[in-house]
């Protein structure tokens, strides 16, 4: 009676140890980064490079499109060195407005955004064996299909299901694999995923 117990014993412990290696095994995986958070709700902001239409109201004087320089600033009559980077449409036509009204009695300012370029924070870099690698406005819904579509696909070099997007995931940088041959030459619609401003897609070459 007491053999049997030993080797009942002697048989949990060899199933508790070979359990433990297997999940030992698992963990020294590092599993994939899924990002499973919803779209954020997006309000363009101006960058560097964008076009201006600013309308004042009963005021055509004052009244211009200008460009954004690259300092993130705009000047326009009345108005010098006025921060417009980083800032929505609204919010930039408030502080003309308040600039305006040393000079104009209540003014009534909208601007309209024209261009698109976007701060450069929130644009989409497409780096490695993309067709054309280039920087992207972030725009809402935007899917990593439309990407490749704005970047051309991707080179006869290019390893596809080796890429990758680089986002910040509560303020840390990760690397999520992405699918691009699957979603290009087999229309595995699965492999699509949403963007998120300020992305990085790394395509890689392939080796053979």
């Amino acid at each position: 009676m007491q053999n049997n117990n030993i080797f009942m014993l002697m048989k949990h412990l060899a199933g508790a140890a070979l359990a433990a290696l297997a999940l030992g095994g698992c963990a020294s995986q590092a599993p994939a980064v899924v990002d499973h958070s919803s779209a954020p709700l997006h309000d363009y902001l101006i960058g560097p490079g964008d076009n201006v239409n600013i309308i004042v109201w009963r005021n055509p004087e004052v009244s211009m499109a200008v460009p954004v320089r690259p300092d993130g600033k705009i000047t326009t009559p009345l108005v010098e060195d006025l921060q417009a980077s980083g800032k929505t449409s609204t919010e930039l036509a408030r502080d003309i407005e308040k600039a305006l009204a040393k000079f104009i009695q209540q003014p009534v300012v909208t601007v309209i955004v024209t261009g698109f370029v976007g701060t450069y924070g929130e644009q989409i870099r497409v780096i490695g064996q993309a067709a054309r690698p280039q920087a992207l406005p972030y725009r809402r819904d935007m899917s990593l299909m439309d990407v490749l579509i704005a970047v051309g696909g991707v080179t006869e070099f290019a390893a596809g299901n080796g890429a990758s997007i680089i986002r910040k995931i509560d303020g840390k940088l990760q690397k999520m694999p992405v699918r691009l041959n699957d979603l290009i030459k087999e229309g595995d619609i699965s492999a699509n995923m949403a963007m998120r401003p300020g992305d990085v897609l790394v395509i890689p070459e392939s080796f053979f």
